[in-house]
């Protein structure tokens, strides 16, 4: 696992994140606590979850649990 934390990379779905964190007004750090927390584990239902219980839009979504599955962590 990796953690990360700002300024995050120009290129792939990191790239999403400052416009996440500005428009949902939760960290990174926090939204993969949501991820975790939520009890579903594959990609697309976890990004519905996202979509539907948070307002999340679907690129966003997309980004955070793509980043998230694929084991890297932000740093709180």
């Amino acid at each position: 696992m990796t953690e990360y934390s700002p300024p995050w990379p120009k290129q792939g779905p990191p790239s999403y994140f400052p416009s996440i964190e500005t428009k949902y007004g939760r960290s990174i750090a926090e939204w993969q606590q949501v991820i975790a927390d939520c009890g579903l584990e594959k990609h697309m239902e976890i990004v519905e979850y996202l979509k539907t219980e948070h307002g999340v839009g679907h690129g966003h979504a997309n980004a955070l649990v793509g980043w998230t599955l694929a084991g890297n962590t932000a740093a709180p």
